[in-house]
């Protein structure tokens, strides 16, 4: 289950991806969300690791979007 800022994130990429037909820099989403780099870097390694985008923190600005909402009733071994 995604936190709020996490599922914010994932919402403001996956309308940024259809309304402009790319996804959005670290830079944007810190602006939309009013987060700092650092917090925005921590919520894509967690997208990333939940596999709802592919990225890399070497390429920070290339967001791969692979699922644009959060899966519901989906849950992962071993739990956190």
């Amino acid at each position: 289950m995604l936190s709020d800022i996490e599922r914010k994130v994932l919402r403001i990429i996956g309308n940024y991806t259809v309304g402009r037909r790319r996804t959005p820099t670290v830079d944007e989403l810190c602006i939309k969300t009013g987060r700092s780099r650092g917090g925005i870097m921590t919520v894509l390694e967690v997208l990333a690791r939940e596999e709802y985008i592919e990225w890399n923190r070497m390429q920070p600005d290339d967001i791969e979007l692979l699922e644009a909402w959060e899966r519901n009733g989906v849950l992962k071994w071993p739990l956190r």
